[in-house]
């Protein structure tokens, strides 16, 4: 290598490290860059989807576009909800008596305050996008600040470069375009997320008054009381072993996180029950849309590898989810908080538990933000984990190439609808 080379290698090595520099200083202002641009590139997936692979049979007319994509699927119904309210009584089939599809399966909290948003004059898609637009911000920053909590987590040297990468990387899940439309997921993951933090700073009665709006949002409660569950263990744990008495001081406020978890587990479907007579009516409705977990705990996704593939299909699905639990487990997850571990093992087990095999798992996962975590660790870190390799940026741009590549594929495939092959986001 010539003088002149190894200067100019010098000189982009240094502008990198300083670029880095730059990123970890100024952390908020790099993941806001980050996050617009991801959105930019959501938006243009979809104008690609719109224009080249949105069939005209699925919109009602012969040009669709970025309009019709944001306002499908569930977005419709959510609508629904917005402009409309719930339909009393819940509408039923008129042959067999049994509780049909209805808004009532969905959740109340996103499409209440984007009926608020709408007082302003707005149209609900554009007051929908606006809002979770802002939502979706709110949680990058969330979810970043969980990555960088230290206690309960194995020692990471290089915790902050690692936490800003792994939030940076989830914002190119290829699920996350569904940020931009009319969905809960960027409302879900606010709530998580900071549920979660306050949850590990022990703000235990912040905990439980984030969980009641949560419980009107997502079917995520549990797996966050799980979590509730085993930090009150450690501490517990942590409190005896330094002399301490357990929980001094805030006894009534962890029962109260707990029993507000519980209250949030159960919310939404004792109040369609109150409010249409029938105490099941939520998991009738559920049923309707095809969610009968009374069908046993993972039983339908073991049946489904069955039917797919036989033996081989059911070892795959079995080593998939045991090499996810490994890397939880692992060194690519001890940096994390136990708290995040203990989300990132419920909520997907509790997701193949009472969900059956349907495209929206990809969706559903995008709340799982761990996984971020766990890929930024797996491009970024030495094969102990002791330290950050030395080529970690380019490791790190291939991952995000293929998460580009990943949210292009979700967008043209599953955002898109077409009649006679719907495959739901």
């Amino acid at each position: 290598m010539t003088a002149l080379q190894t200067l100019a290698t010098l000189r982009t090595s240094q502008g990198r490290s300083a670029a880095a520099g730059r990123a970890l200083a100024h952390p908020v202002a790099f993941l806001m860059v980050v996050y617009a641009a991801t959105r930019v590139f959501a938006l243009l997936a979809m104008v690609v989807s719109a224009i080249w692979f949105q069939t005209p049979a699925g919109v009602g007319h012969l040009h669709p576009t970025v309009g019709d994509i944001l306002g499908s699927w569930d977005s419709v119904w959510y609508k629904r909800v917005a402009t409309t309210g719930y339909p009393v009584p819940l509408p039923a089939d008129p042959d067999t008596g049994l509780l049909t599809y209805s808004a009532w399966a969905f959740y109340p909290a996103f499409p209440m305050l984007v009926r608020v948003l709408m007082l302003t004059g707005l149209p609900f898609e554009p007051a929908a996008v606006l809002l979770n637009v802002v939502l979706g911000a709110a949680s990058v920053l969330v979810v970043w600040r969980c990555f960088h909590f230290a206690v309960h987590a194995a020692p990471q040297p290089a915790r902050e470069r690692l936490a800003l990468v792994a939030a940076a990387l989830w914002c190119l899940y290829p699920a996350t375009g569904i940020l931009l439309m009319p969905y809960t997921e960027a409302l879900a993951c606010v709530l998580i997320a900071a549920s979660l933090l306050l949850l590990m700073r022990r703000q235990y009665a912040l905990v439980a008054a984030v969980a009641i709006p949560l419980g009107f949002t997502r079917a995520a409660a549990p797996a966050i009381a799980c979590a509730a569950l085993a930090h009150l263990g450690l501490r517990w744990r942590d409190d005896r072993a330094a002399g301490l008495r357990p929980l001094h001081g805030q006894r009534l406020m962890a029962a109260l996180m707990i029993a507000a978890t519980a209250v949030s587990s159960v919310a939404w479907p004792v109040v369609v029950g109150v409010a249409s007579g029938l105490p099941t009516a939520f998991f009738q409705v559920q049923a309707a849309w095809g969610q009968k977990p009374q069908s046993g705990p993972f039983v339908l996704w073991i049946s489904w590898a069955w039917d797919s593939h036989g033996l081989a299909g059911v070892l795959i699905l079995v080593a998939l989810v045991a090499t996810y639990i490994a890397l939880i487990l692992g060194r690519h997850g001890r940096w994390l908080a136990l708290e995040l571990r203990v989300w990132a093992l419920a909520y997907p087990l509790y997701l193949l538990a009472v969900v059956r095999p349907i495209t929206s798992m990809w969706r559903f996962l995008l709340l799982d933000f761990p996984i971020a975590a766990l890929v930024a660790s797996v491009a970024m870190r030495t094969s102990s984990g002791a330290s950050v390799v030395a080529h970690w940026r380019r490791r790190v741009g291939v991952v995000a190439l293929l998460l580009l590549g990943g949210m292009m594929w979700f967008t043209c495939t599953l955002l898109t609808y077409v009649p006679w092959a719907a495959t739901p986001p």
